[in-house]
């Protein structure tokens, strides 16, 4: 089966460089220009993909949600309502930002967090759609969305393998399109509750699913694990300054994570090979000084009968190999020899 699919004409499978998200989701404070400045610098950092999050508040969350109290530093309002509602981008923003991202050259997608954020968003012709974690058992929202016939992504954080299941089950017989991320829903989770083999039991599980990693740690080493182990999807929340108010800023990576993360993806794609073991051009040079060659141990008279006390091996590699060694023994020399002399078959009687 082919573990494929395309965005924005960019090829994701098994045999292709890892595909990264920059998420940004609220990162932009609810400001257009933070959020092009976001674009701009994953742009410069090598990212394929910025993402977005779409949340229509007011008929998302209950009367009592929406009403609540929020007395939290990185609070946007006075309630979560209007903390939420500080953070949302609307139509004419939407619109600014594509032609922005299109106007540097990166993918441009989101998360809507209902279906009416996702008629929304389809609205502006995404390419591609991620359903977050919490929305992982929205059956719902994943056969609207499947239907869109784009590439849908989905987040597994907090979820048992027969909720995976059943969410692709639910988006396999309408759109083939699909990539499952291994996530831990925690902001940031501990190490030991990433569990990267989960990445490895979803290959298995889903043949036909590219398989990615939603990385909510703060730093860059587990996406390369991550990529070892299958993933060819890897999700970083991205931002300008970690010190910046909001509850994602903290673990997100700024711009040197960033960079380095997708440099080194980029070379781990290259670097992984095809699995044949070969001897390359550059290793000519050091391999003449560092391997060996048979050389005679002493001076030796025609006609003597090599002994292992005759012969040893030396550097430069220019002769002989040590492992035909055993091939010399016992074989009469053609003509003398003094210390140190490679020593080949053609020095011996009849060729050896």
């Amino acid at each position: 089966m082919n573990r494929e699919f395309f965005i924005d004409g960019v090829r994701i499978a098994d045999d292709e460089p890892c595909y990264v998200i920059a998420e940004i989701g609220h990162n932009h404070q609810g400001d257009v220009q933070k959020a092009k400045e976001l674009f701009r610098v994953a742009k410069l950092c090598g990212a394929d993909a910025v993402k977005l999050q779409k949340r229509p508040n007011r008929t998302l969350f209950t009367r009592e949600m929406y009403d609540s109290a929020y007395n939290s530093e990185n609070a946007f309002g006075a309630t979560y309502g209007a903390h939420r509602e500080a953070l949302e981008l609307g139509h004419d923003a939407h619109e600014e930002l594509l032609a922005y991202a299109k106007q540097i050259g990166i993918t441009l997608f989101s998360t809507p967090f209902d279906i009416r954020s996702a008629d929304f968003l389809e609205g502006f012709g995404l390419p591609a759609y991620k359903i977050a974690s919490g929305d992982l058992t929205n059956t719902p929202l994943l056969k609207h969305v499947a239907a869109f016939g784009k590439p849908v992504i989905i987040s597994t954080g907090g979820a048992g393998m027969e909720d995976v299941r059943r969410a692709y089950e639910t988006v396999r017989p309408i759109n083939n399109q699909i990539a499952i991320l291994q996530c831990t829903a925690g902001y940031p989770p501990a190490w030991d509750e990433l569990n990267l083999r989960v990445i490895e039991t979803f290959r298995e599980e889903f043949p036909d699913a590219v398989i990615g990693f939603s990385s909510h740690d703060s730093g860059i080493a587990m996406a390369m694990v991550g990529y070892t182990l299958g993933a060819r999807i890897i999700e970083k929340h991205f931002t300008l300054n970690r010190a910046m108010k909001g509850t994602d800023h903290a673990f997100s990576l700024e711009h040197s994570g960033l960079e380095k993360m997708v440099r080194d993806l980029k070379r781990a794609h290259t670097a992984m090979g095809d699995g044949v073991k070969r001897r390359y051009v550059s290793e000519e040079k050091p391999l003449l000084k560092m391997a060996k060659k048979i050389v005679v141990a002493r001076d030796i008279p025609e006609g003597h009968l090599l002994t292992e006390e005759d012969l040893t091996v030396k550097s430069p590699s220019d002769g002989l190999p040590p492992y035909e060694i055993g091939k010399l023994l016992g074989k009469p020399l053609k003509h003398a020899m003094h210390a140190d002399q490679g020593i080949s078959f053609a020095d011996l009687r009849d060729g050896g």
